[in-house]
């Protein structure tokens, strides 16, 4: 296992990119309607919806850079806990696969755990720390 070890920093960057651009994906159906989804056509850049979608365009746009990594996931982190209570649990608490909130939870816990690890070895938060 110590010689995988090595990678961590690395893998820890694409774990960060890659859940950024599926966070992203969110807020652009959102936003911009790309992807088109009809859930989405008559959104209200002033509701809550319009406000998640605000968050997940910008702060998955931070997180993929790897720009301010740590508060940004916490905020998402805190974003994807309220979405879950808000929108899922009601249906079915503590089954997340019977109520749709799977993408939720893993969206909430691994912005918590990027909130505590920092963004790995390609952001660009490593190059704002060596002014």
């Amino acid at each position: 296992m110590n010689a995988l070890s090595k990678f961590q920093p690395v893998l820890l960057s694409v774990l960060r990119i890659v859940t950024a651009y599926l966070f992203m994906l969110h807020g652009t159906a959102k936003l911009f309607g790309m992807p088109y989804m009809e859930y989405f056509a008559d959104l209200q850049l002033f509701s809550l919806p319009g406000l998640a979608g605000i968050l997940e365009v910008f702060g998955g746009l931070l997180l993929l850079l790897g720009l301010f990594t740590r508060p940004v996931a916490f905020i998402l982190s805190g974003q994807m806990a309220v979405a879950y209570f808000m929108a899922h649990a009601a249906k079915a608490p503590l089954l997340p696969l019977m109520n749709g909130g799977e993408p939720a939870v893993l969206f909430c816990f691994v912005f918590l755990y990027l909130s505590a690890s920092g963004g790995g070895a390609w952001a660009l938060d490593n190059l704002r720390g060596k002014r």
